[in-house]
């Protein structure tokens, strides 16, 4: 059994090679390597990744082994990530062994030696196939699939943090590269811009080209190397004077012909691009390069601020058990208050009040705040600044959040400091408003 598995792993380079014209030859053995179902070929590719071959050869089986993962059904790729949590773990044996040598000497070899047996093989395994020509845009997009069955198989979790330890040291924010996007960028980039957004979707050309136009509007997105062309995270601006607290005065804002005289930017969308980057964060720099860029072209700027969804508050207001709290469900499911500015005055108060726990002192499980969004800017040394409803009556705001809104505000000096206490105290920043809103909830329960 030991020769036959030797003669297959032999049999798929000689193959691969062959095709890649680095051999000469061939015969019924290349043929009939390269021939064999997907999940097989993925399987030996691993295997050989992970045996002693050279670094041309350890190219050309990367570059197989992601061809091959791309021929794979969604149980199929299910099915492999679960190879890759049973068979390319840590060795216990292995651990133990370095841990005693670790024990006894204690000296920095003997650490090297016990950092690689723990670390997990799979890790290594990924760094291989990202040899591969393309191969870290596919990686991402492998692990966007990880992502998705891990609904269903959360087991894969151990598998995914490898992934997420791996994307953020080649995803490190020293390696992007920030540029501004406008109608003269190139068509592929243009395209994937209207394609990736999703927090305000473009009804096509004509709304992207608003959007991108220089007298009130900015647009800037990060790159990476290794994927070229793919934008990772973009940010549209809108240059206003005052603070909107509304979308709608930005998405149907009339077109000037000629330069506005903004005292505030607007960061009204921010958009990852890429679902395999999910918690891979370089926000906080893309924010701060961005104002730093607006606040030198345009010296009247005053305030930087975000018109930001709230995309967890109905939800999180259907899980509270308080009779107020159900009342006020009950109130905005109904939905005549939206056409009705007697009934939005009335409810008012009591939305801002669940809205300001819900922003300020609610938590998740985890101990974090429970709206994403609010993770995503507090996380930025943003301080939650001012609520806004309703600020968005298109159907899918009233249903994730009952056109709830925010503008979180950054403070260029205190974003640091802000961010500081949010990661070790879990301290929010809010403003009076916010302050005020929380205090009509004193007493409840």
């Amino acid at each position: 059994m030991v020769k036959q598995r030797f003669a297959l792993l032999s049999d798929f380079v000689d193959a691969i090679m062959r095709r890649d014209g680095r051999r000469t030859g061939g015969g019924s053995a290349t043929q009939e390597a390269l021939s064999r179902p997907a999940t097989e070929r993925i399987s030996v590719a691993c295997k050989v990744l992970m045996a002693r071959i050279g670094d041309a050869a350890r190219v050309a089986v990367a570059e197989q082994a992601l061809a091959a993962y791309a021929e794979l059904d969604e149980p199929e790729k299910r099915a492999f990530f679960r190879m890759l949590l049973n068979d390319y773990g840590v060795d216990p044996a292995d651990i133990r062994k370095a841990y005693q040598e670790w024990d006894q000497k204690q000296d920095d070899t003997a650490a090297s030696a016990l950092f690689q047996a723990v670390e997990p093989k799979r890790q290594s395994l990924l760094r291989r196939l990202n040899l591969a020509p393309g191969a870290t845009l596919k990686l991402v997009r492998m692990r966007s699939d990880l992502l998705r069955a891990m609904r269903d198989a959360p087991e894969l979790e151990a598998v995914d943090l490898d992934f997420a330890h791996l994307l953020s040291s080649w995803f490190n924010r020293g390696f992007l590269r920030m540029q501004r996007i406008d109608w003269n960028s190139s068509a592929a980039i243009l395209e994937r811009i209207m394609r990736y957004e999703s927090v305000h979707p473009m009804q096509g050309w004509e709304d992207l080209r608003r959007r991108l136009n220089p007298h009130d509007r900015r647009m800037f997105a990060f790159f990476h190397p290794a994927t070229g062309d793919e934008p990772l995270i973009f940010v549209e601006v809108a240059l206003t004077q005052g603070v909107p607290d509304a979308i709608s005065t930005i998405l149907t804002a009339p077109e000037p012909d000629a330069p506005v005289e903004a005292d505030t930017a607007v960061f009204y969308s921010i958009n990852n691009s890429l679902p395999g980057l999910k918690g891979v964060s370089f926000g906080n720099f893309l924010i701060k390069q961005v104002a730093s860029e607006l606040s030198a072209e345009l010296s009247g700027l005053t305030r930087f601020v975000t018109l930001s969804p709230a995309p967890g508050f109905a939800r999180w207001l259907e899980a509270q058990d308080s009779e107020r709290a159900r009342a006020l469900k009950e109130a905005l499911d109904r939905r005549d208050w939206i056409t009705d500015e007697k009934n939005i005055e009335r409810l008012r108060p009591e939305v801002e009040a669940f809205a300001a726990r819900y922003f300020v002192t609610a938590r998740n499980k985890a101990g974090a705040p429970p709206d994403p969004v609010a993770r995503f800017h507090l996380g930025n040394g943003a301080s939650a600044w001012r609520l806004n409803w309703p600020a968005d009556r298109s159907e899918h705001a009233l249903k994730a959040a009952h056109g709830l809104m925010i503008n979180y505000l950054y403070e260029l000096a205190a974003i640091e400091a802000q961010h500081e206490r949010f990661v070790r105290d879990g301290t929010v920043t809010h403003g009076p408003s916010l302050a005020d809103a929380l205090r009509r909830l004193s007493g409840e329960d």
